[in-house]
């Protein structure tokens, strides 16, 4: 992602490229909506709502936060190859409408905004490992601590000019490190800390509804267009259409990847492997896409997809109980597209570094290495610090009885479907017939 990329200095603003970032920016913040449908479609019906709104709360959280000093210690002068800061950007308050950002033809202010819109959304994947059994306060508690001490610090390493992994060239197109491994291992570290669901590994926690599940997975492989190809600040070069290309077809080659796994597995085609499959070729082509070749997307992708298919089954096996996988999606994701960026970059993408098949040895493949351990372990223990001082003092977890009942009902004091007036009075009572067991949710039951 800019501003780790050079481009030809432009003087004036570019009224195409602030057009395309203002529409990729908008294409973001779609995703956030769409994760919160995606993950709310793979809960059960009595926690649908409180899934929902883990997500949609972030939206307002974050951009407040964002604003006051998140941009500022994320992108403003480098102290320690650590953080920023900008006083001028504290509020906004020194920004002019007409103030471009560096060497690029857009203003500032749609710079701000396009990364706002990723500073969003990273806290809000980590809330698909918490299903079920946290505190909407303490939830919000904690977006609010970890933005501020663990994504607008590792941010500022990535891309933030004078970062770390910035001068040391960790490639990172448009957040494998920043965003995907920050969550997952975030995610990680809070479960365990508050540990299982009620019920885990005794009790069906199936998908409520496969049909919310597909349509947030496409709005996120709608949404990441402007994720991936929006993270080149603009179309003077090609390196943005690149990565539009490479984002479909890593995750048509991961999509289809997980399903042969699945059927060879576990016996059949299901809709929930094709939408996790697809969710796992975009978060491993984001560090990666511009840097491979097409055919290495379609690599990327399908590496992806089988690893993070076989992944999510260790929950089973290791005891933690990561409830929408994800650790097994977003964690492996980030991993593995990161680091087959030092496997299968070209030199003809984003910049003319060259991966081990590309004959350029693995002086990349160690960059990609320390980029990801460093981001990996930082989110890991201080999140799990986090959890730990919020469980201690206001504690994180609902009620046992409010888990049990419905996290919906005891949080929002809502539900997300009203029977009331289906049909006569007998069905005032009925429930929602079961959604059918698909092969991949038989595992769970196992």
């Amino acid at each position: 992602m800019a501003p780790a990329i050079t481009l030809a200095a432009e003087t004036e603003l570019s009224a195409a490229n602030t057009g395309f970032m203002l529409i990729c920016s908008a294409l973001v913040m779609l995703m956030t909506p769409a994760l919160a449908f995606f993950y709310g479609g793979m809960v059960r019906v009595k926690s649908t709502l409180n899934m929902l709104m883990m997500s949609f709360i972030s939206l307002g959280i974050v951009t407040i936060l964002w604003v006051l000093y998140g941009f500022s210690l994320a992108f403003g002068t480098d102290s320690g190859s650590l953080i920023g800061w900008n006083a001028d950007w504290v509020g906004l308050s020194g920004v002019d409408k007409n103030e471009l950002w560096g060497s690029y033809n857009i203003p500032l202010l749609v710079f701000m905004v396009f990364q706002l819109m990723f500073a969003i959304i990273t806290p809000a994947l980590i809330s698909g490992a918490l299903a079920d059994r946290v505190k909407f306060t303490a939830w919000a508690l904690f977006i609010t601590l970890w933005a501020t001490i663990v994504y607008f610090p590792v941010a500022h390493w990535v891309w933030g000019e004078g970062g770390w992994a910035f001068d040391m060239g960790v490639i990172d197109f448009a957040g494998g490190t920043a965003v995907h491994i920050n969550a997952g291992a975030a995610a990680l570290g809070v479960i365990l800390v508050i540990g299982k669901r009620v019920g885990f590994k005794k009790d069906p926690m199936r998908p409520h509804s496969l049909p919310l599940v597909m349509l947030g997975a496409g709005l996120l492989w709608f949404g990441w267009f402007g994720f991936n190809a929006g993270s080149w600040l603009g179309n003077d070069d090609g390196t943005g259409s690149l990565m539009f290309v490479n984002t479909q077809v890593a995750t048509a080659a991961a999509m289809l990847a997980w399903l042969a796994y699945e059927k060879i597995r576990h016996g059949a085609f299901t809709t929930l492997g094709a939408a996790s499959g697809a969710v796992a070729g975009l978060v491993a082509i984001t560090p990666s896409g511009g840097a491979v070749s097409p055919v290495g997307a379609i690599a990327v992708g399908a590496i992806a997809g089988l690893l993070c298919a076989m992944a999510v089954g260790l929950k089973y096996k290791l005891g933690y109980d990561d409830s929408l996988d994800v650790v097994g999606v977003h964690l492996v994701g980030g991993i593995v597209g990161s680091l087959l960026v030092g496997l299968f970059a070209s030199g003809k993408g984003q910049s003319d570094v060259e991966g081990l098949f590309y004959g350029g040895g693995l002086e990349q493949f160690w960059k990609q290495c320390a980029g990801v351990f460093a981001v990996l372990a930082y989110s890991l223990v201080v999140s799990a610090i986090l959890a730990f001082v919020l469980d201690k003092t206001i504690g994180m977890r609902v009620p046992e009885d409010d888990e049990i009942a419905g996290i919906d009902q005891a949080e929002h004091a809502e539900t997300a479907y009203d029977f009331s007036g289906a049909g006569g009075g007998a069905a005032r009572t009925a429930v929602p017939a079961p959604v059918a067991e698909t092969a991949a949710s038989k595992k769970v039951d196992a």
